[in-house]
């Protein structure tokens, strides 16, 4: 079974894409089985890939977007397009044993800088509540690429709460970094870089992802 869902975080808030409600907002929980996830997100059965693209196609059209001085279409927030698949098999013994892999697609938030795309007002706000959840980011990835850090900080932001298993847990991570070869995006070059330079030396431990039930 094929399931495809789609989140952002939007100022530190959780809406489901996919979700009839746009106004409604959503908690995360913790489960042995699932680890961090969102309670009631909405989740379809796919069949194929057009059904998969379909569904992204619908929650792109809720995504939270802001024109800047930089970019028309800026993303304001960070959206998390996440496909599971779960099989079960009986055995002999009578017990059910199940595994679920899961695909985490995520698209983070423009990081332009402040000065060169909103000046006052929400726009601003909303550019602090960006930049903040990039810093609990940075954060984690700094702890976890340090060998005297003892304390992961994944609990700073919804973001990282959701990507733990990606920053360090029990997956495989691909990081794209996107940069712009004009000098007036220097700062934010170096910065992205530096950013992706860190996030390689992080350490996974992936493994199968199964468990029975009688």
């Amino acid at each position: 079974m094929v399931r495809a869902q789609y989140l952002e975080i939007y100022q530190e808030e959780i809406r489901d894409l996919l979700h009839k409600d746009q106004a409604k907002r959503f908690e995360l929980k913790e489960s042995p089985h699932k680890g961090v996830y969102v309670k009631d997100l909405s989740a379809f059965i796919t069949k194929n890939e057009s059904e998969i693209e379909h569904v992204m196609n619908v929650g792109n059209q809720n995504r939270s977007v802001g024109a800047t001085n930089m970019n028309e279409h800026s993303s304001r927030s960070h959206a998390i397009f996440i496909i599971t698949i779960e099989c079960s098999q009986v055995y002999a013994d009578g017990e059910t044993h199940i595994r679920v892999g899961k695909l985490n697609l995520v698209d983070l938030a423009g990081s332009e800088r402040q000065i060169k795309t909103v000046t006052s007002g929400i726009n601003l706000k909303k550019a602090y509540e960006i930049s903040r959840s990039y810093l609990a980011l940075g954060n984690v990835i700094s702890a976890l690429t340090d060998t005297k850090s003892t304390h992961i900080p994944y609990r700073d932001s919804k973001l990282t709460r959701l990507l733990q298993d990606s920053l360090g847990g029990n997956s495989k991570t691909v990081m794209v970094a996107t940069i712009g070869p004009v000098s007036y995006n220097f700062e934010e070059t170096l910065t992205t870089l530096r950013y992706a330079n860190r996030a390689k030396n992080i350490k996974n431990k992936p493994k199968i992802n199964e468990y029975s039930i009688s």
